[in-house]
């Protein structure tokens, strides 16, 4: 087959706009009233009906929209975190969301969201996810239309999230190596990290066009890598370690990377199709109740492009 380049707003290098505010969105006094208020009042389901914001509802809208059409990504900034339980920080990561796409349950317990903190897990097993422990990530993208991060407390140092555009990534590959892209739109082995049986691999193309025009980027290297580890899996040909070598050499490269060192009360919004996402690794303070602590939220939307 023969691959094109993608055009439109989902392009960007970390280079260009790393000094932008246009991907920040400041949540003024009013906004911050107006979720304490609307968590203090939360009923037993968070909908997007049944959770209104007035003022930051439409706020939030630009947010999904920037995200479905436009660079890809957005930095909430300003969420009432402060003073908050346990609960409470959950109600209001999930009210926001709400108003961005629709909530996907996910992890074992089937929850709407997953507690990002190290527990003392070895990122060396196979098993291990990688919200478990405090070791580097790869540049990745997660199984759902958007993700979310909501940081409630940072680490003592350590733990930037930093983005790549898939769509910049690719096109690079195009006009560079073009037999090498070409392979990303094969089927690879990925590891679900379920179970040592083969319920936990399946394949999946890296690249694959979306209907109605666009790329979706379905990429990982931890759990590439750990789908070796299954009994009917192919070890990686040739072709494929140079093509995820170059694919981590681009991600990695300051040109295209644009980090963000979140801070409490920061919520960013990801396009998993369009955006890879990674994490420095990261020391935590000792005293249990100051360790890094992140919500994570799965999101689906429609007509994300």
């Amino acid at each position: 087959m023969t691959v094109a380049q993608v055009l439109g707003p989902g392009e960007w290098l970390g280079a260009e706009i790393r000094d932008s505010d246009a991907w920040r969105v400041p949540l003024d006094e009013g906004h911050r009233r107006e979720v304490l208020a609307a968590v203090r009042a939360a009923p037993d389901e968070i909908t997007r009906e049944s959770f209104p914001l007035p003022t930051l509802g439409p706020v939030l809208r630009r947010v999904r929209e920037e995200l479905v059409g436009g660079r890809g990504f957005a930095l909430v900034q300003g969420v009432p975190t402060d003073g908050m339980d346990g609960r409470q920080y959950e109600i209001a990561a999930l009210s926001l969301a709400c108003h961005v796409g629709s909530i996907v349950r996910q992890g074992p317990d089937n929850s709407p969201l997953m507690h990002v903190r190290d527990t003392g897990a070895d990122p060396a097993q196979a098993r291990t996810k990688s919200y478990q422990h405090s070791g580097r990530l790869g540049y990745h993208s997660d199984p759902t239309d958007i993700v979310a991060l909501l940081c409630v407390r940072p680490a003592k140092s350590g733990g930037l999230s930093a983005i790549v555009s898939s769509v910049a990534v690719h096109n690079e590959l195009v006009r560079t190596r073009p037999d090498l892209a070409e392979l990303l739109y094969q089927p690879w082995w990925h590891d679900r990290r379920t179970g040592d049986g083969p319920d936990s691999f399946f394949t999946k193309p890296i690249c694959a066009p979306r209907a109605g025009g666009g790329l979706s980027v379905s990429y990982g290297p931890d759990y590439l890598r750990s789908a070796q580890r299954g009994a009917h899996v192919p070890p990686f040909t040739h072709a494929q370690e140079e093509a995820m070598d170059l694919l981590d050499r681009l991600t990695n490269d300051p040109r295209f990377a644009l980090t963000m060192d979140l801070r409490a009360g920061d919520m960013q919004f990801l396009n998993n199709h369009v955006v890879l996402h990674s994490r420095t690794a990261y020391e935590d303070h000792p005293e249990p109740e100051r360790r890094r602590h992140l919500l994570r939220l799965w999101l689906t939307a429609d007509r994300l492009q």
